[in-house]
């Protein structure tokens, strides 16, 4: 790896992308966080994902863009995630066409496949009949399919990965350790720092991929984590509930 290696990272200033700019970094990348707040790790750019100038600028000469703002969960539509994670897509992926970025990860959530997590058969595969919980997942099935479309018309690589549940309130974190599955599907700090240097950095076919991420399960592996490994190198060191409470909010 160069130094002079540039990823754009949207949403650097929450937990899953301060985790991603800490561990690029590390490894020697030049990180530029775009948030709506000052990114504490590299480079910071605050702006909107409504703003399609400014993320053209802020992707110009990166390698790789890393696609984690949005609206975090389900909200009102209209105000929200219509806003946030549909236009807000749309121009994340519009500016890396037209900057030449010759990867885009793109964070989707094991929402998407929420009923099967419930109910079974475990572990739920990538090929499996998507079964999105609300309109927080239904936003994420579009980035799923507009990645597949950027990937195929445009020649980008792309990587959409259905991320674990990492926590980002000691709320959150209370919640997640009593619930029934979600001790299963935890996305621990380090594990998703590791996750993104390699999705940044393993040498990846063109095209368009989907994985999930996960931190090692308590008990039954509700996800698949073998597309992961086969695609990235990538496997987790954690289990629930290493990291959890590491620089959440109050």
């Amino acid at each position: 790896m160069t130094t002079d290696s540039r990823v754009l990272i949207t949403g650097a200033a929450g937990r899953l992308g301060r985790s991603a700019a800490r561990a690029l970094r590390n490894r020697g990348w030049s990180v530029v966080g775009f948030d709506r707040v000052p990114c504490p790790v590299g480079e910071s750019i605050v702006g909107d994902l409504s703003n399609l100038d400014s993320l053209r600028n802020a992707a110009s000469g990166a390698r790789v863009v890393i696609h984690l703002a949005a609206t975090p969960d389900d909200d009102d539509f209209v105000t929200q995630l219509l806003p946030n994670n549909i236009l807000g897509l749309h121009n994340v992926l519009e500016a890396a066409r037209v900057a030449g970025v010759d990867r885009v990860v793109l964070g989707s959530s094991g929402q998407v496949n929420w009923w099967q997590q419930i109910e079974g058969p475990w572990p739920v595969r990538t090929g499996d009949s998507i079964s999105p919980r609300h309109w927080y997942a239904v936003t994420k099935v579009a980035m799923e399919a507009a990645g597949m479309a950027y990937a195929r018309q445009f020649g980008i690589t792309v990587i959409a990965v259905r991320l674990g549940w990492c926590p980002r309130t000691r709320d959150q974190v209370a919640e997640l350790g009593t619930s029934l599955h979600g001790t299963n599907v935890y996305l621990s700090p380090r594990d998703a720092g590791d996750f993104f240097v390699n999705a940044a950095s393993a040498p990846v076919p063109k095209g368009y991929h989907l994985i999930f991420a996960t931190s090692n399960p308590v008990g039954c592996p509700n996800l698949d984590m073998t597309p992961a490994k086969d695609l990235l190198g990538w496997w987790p060191l954690d289990t629930w509930p290493t990291g959890a409470l590491e620089d959440v909010a109050p």
